[in-house]
This record gives C-alpha cells, sequence and structure tokens, in this order.
C-alpha cells in the first residue's frame, strides 16, 4: 500500500455510516494518515454534510489539512484547504435544470412503483446545487430505517432505468443507502479525481481509491474507469482495517 501517496475515500458507507458523524475511532486514523499521504473524500453529500459529518471532528491542527482534499456532490465540485476552504471548480445545474431533473423523478417514481413511505425523514428530493439527491425515506432518515428500505438496491435499479430514459443527457447513479443521485453528463467521481490528479501533478498509479459502491451502477464504480487501484468495503470497520494497513507499510523513518 505504501506505493499510494493519494488515498481517496467515499463518505457515506465507507468513513461514516449513512449520514452520520464519523466515529472517533475513524477520525484518530485519519488524522494519522493525513500526516504521510493525500487523502481526498468523495461524496454525494454537499459541502454542509462534509462539515457536519467528518470535518469539525478532527482534532489535529488544521495545517494538516494542506493534505486533505474535498470532492463533494460526487465530485461536481472540488475544495482544498488554504486558511479555509477554497473552491477549484463547482459545476452547477440552474434552478430551470433542476426542476427538470425533479421532474423527471416524479414520473419516474410513479412508473416504478414507488410509493410515499407514511413517516418520512426531510425532503425526498433535494437540490444540491451541483447535483439533484433522491431519499428513499428522506435525507435525514435514521440509518436503521435506511438499512431495510432497499438493501439489495433492486427499487433503485428500477428508478435509476426508468429515470436514465428519462434524462439520457445526465448521469443516474446510486448513492449511499437510500439515494439516487444526479449530476450533469460526465461529471462524477471519476472526474472529480482526474481534475484532482491534475491539479497536484499526480499520476492514476500514485492513487488509491475505497468505497462501498463499487457495485454497476454504485457512484463509487465511476473511480474504476480510472484505471487506478480501487478496494471494495462493506463496511467502516473494514476500512479502519484498510488504513491501518497503509499506517504499517509507513517507512519507520517516516512515522
Amino acid at each position: 500500500m505504501n506505493e499510494f501517496s493519494l488515498i481517496a475515500f467515499d463518505m457515506d458507507g465507507t468513513l461514516t455510516e449513512s449520514a452520520t458523524p464519523i466515529e472517533p475511532e475513524t477520525i484518530t486514523l485519519l488524522e494519522s494518515l493525513l500526516r504521510h499521504k493525500k487523502i481526498a473524500i468523495a461524496s454525494g453529500a454537499t459541502l454542509n454534510q462534509f462539515e457536519q459529518q467528518l470535518l469539525k471532528h478532527f482534532s489535529c491542527d488544521t495545517s494538516y489539512f494542506k493534505n486533505l482534499y474535498l470532492l463533494p456532490t460526487n465530485g461536481s465540485a472540488l475544495y482544498e484547504y488554504d486558511n479555509g476552504w477554497r473552491s477549484l471548480y463547482c459545476i452547477d445545474f440552474t434552478e430551470d435544470e433542476a426542476r427538470e431533473i425533479m421532474n423527471a423523478f416524479d414520473q419516474a417514481l410513479v412508473k416504478s412503483g414507488y410509493e410515499t413511505p407514511a413517516t418520512t425523514y426531510g425532503p425526498i428530493i433535494e437540490h444540491r446545487c451541483s447535483q439533484v439527491t433522491f431519499a428513499g425515506l428522506g435525507v435525514h432518515a435514521p440509518c436503521e430505517e435506511k438499512a431495510k428500505w432497499d438493501p439489495d438496491h433492486t427499487k433503485r435499479e428500477r428508478i435509476v432505468k426508468n429515470l436514465s430514459e428519462l434524462l439520457p443527457e445526465l448521469s443516474v447513479t446510486i448513492g449511499g443507502t437510500t439515494s439516487i443521485d444526479v449530476t450533469k453528463k460526465g461529471i462524477n467521481k471519476a472526474y472529480g479525481l482526474r481534475r484532482l490528479l491534475k491539479h497536484l501533478d499526480h499520476s492514476k498509479d500514485q492513487l488509491l481509491y475505497i468505497g462501498d459502491t463499487l457495485f454497476p451502477g454504485g457512484n463509487d464504480a465511476p473511480a474504476l474507469t480510472l484505471g487506478t487501484k480501487c478496494v471494495p468495503v462493506t463496511t467502516v470497520s473494514d476500512t479502519r482495517a484498510l488504513i491501518r494497513q497503509i499506517l504499517n507499510e509507513v517507512p519507520a523513518e517516516r512515522l
């Protein structure tokens, strides 16, 4: 693992439970990794969600953030730290474009047999500036409820198929535990990571990607097209084990 100088992670289901603050054990490992490697975190979440789930839980000096890069909304934006988080790019939808996507969701949900649950937790469809996201139970649903809603992805695969037919010019992927993300065509985690590799003057061989939705149609799957090393995980514990493995292979003189 030591040949990789840039380690990229998905967030929900990889570094954290879905829409849940990162656990102390995981943040401690990330802080150790930041001392030796550059880290990118790519997620369907917004920058505000990054702050709530991840950033505010760091206890290390912010000087280490020079090695941390954020790719919210599936790589449709990129941020680096320079006395605060600075946007390198952001590819937003217009309000008209977002409205068209939401209308397409309405049609695709009906065609797919989706019924709004009796109890929902926040909005079902949310415009996140550079992404429109559907969450089957609402964006703030508890993890235990999310886990039961679509564990084998069949509900969302049906919706994605119908939605893709209505929005052939856009990218439609499964993300998180109950979500579907829509971004502009070709704007995905692979796009964001390519932009980051160019910004850092790194080659694809220097990048390791770790995520829980590397299956076809998952929002981590575009990372496979980079030709870089990708490692699938199924739990946050798997991710912690990988970070420990990377840290164990750091040469002693660098520790």
